[in-house]
């Protein structure tokens, strides 16, 4: 997992290295990026099963292999955990995108087309964990609170922001670039947090609805999703 940090990318760039990170006694970079990875699977096996104020932090380091000493050598607190979570999810969810070619596709218009697919498509991929995160994050300390808002701003909200103005969009009255790239942000979560409530599980169809619907708000009433 990368340390990654929303403030030093262009905006709607996947995140680098710094020191917003929990603090940890090694030093060695790959090393604490395979170990944090380590703590992240072990603790969404708990979280998932148990939630997070359910689940101990010495539940996690079983559930990671490690030690109660291991894993305080990595992290120093079950907030550090969540906050990593957060993290990772947004750095998989960028990956997926970059695997999938979107970075590579020289027209604006299908490159925010196949990045709202594929970005549905890892949410449904991944509904369990996006449903942990946007449920308990709130349970962050207010520190982490303020550097998960702000990397949401800039790496999510900030990647649709930069596709819609690389597109040009003359948008509908009264909207604006943040505007609609805050709504794609809200809508692409929509099936994971809602899917629960339809009459059958989120599928394909669903997907071809929400990019059809999003482009028709955008004005872009023809174009093929």
């Amino acid at each position: 997992m990368e340390n990654a940090s929303a403030q030093s990318k262009p905006e709607g760039r996947q995140p680098e290295n710094d020191a917003q990170q929990p603090l940890s006694a090694a030093k060695d970079v790959d090393l604490i990026e395979k170990k944090h990875r380590q703590i992240i699977d072990g603790a969404c096996s708990k979280f998932f099963q148990k939630g997070y104020h359910k689940t101990t932090i010495r539940e996690i380091a079983v559930a990671s292999g490690m030690s109660m000493g291991q894993l305080y050598h990595y992290i120093s607190s079950k907030d550090d955990v969540l906050f990593l979570i957060y993290k990772h999810m947004q750095l998989v969810w960028y990956t997926h995108l970059v695997e999938s070619g979107v970075e590579e596709i020289e027209d604006p218009m299908e490159r925010l087309t196949k990045s709202l697919r594929y970005t549905l498509e890892f949410m449904v991929a991944n509904k369990e964990l996006i449903l942990f995160i946007y449920t308990e994050t709130k349970y962050l300390d207010k520190k982490y609170l303020r550097l998960v808002l702000e990397m949401d701003d800039k790496t999510v909200v900030g990647f649709w922001r930069r596709l819609l103005k690389e597109a040009d969009l003359a948008l509908p009255q009264g909207s604006s670039y943040d505007f609609c790239a805050n709504f794609i942000s809200y809508l692409m979560v929509f099936l994971p947090l809602r899917g629960w409530n339809l009459e059958e599980k989120p599928n394909q169809e669903h997907i071809d609805f929400l990019i059809a619907f999003i482009l028709r708000g955008l004005g872009q009433n023809n174009r093929d999703a």
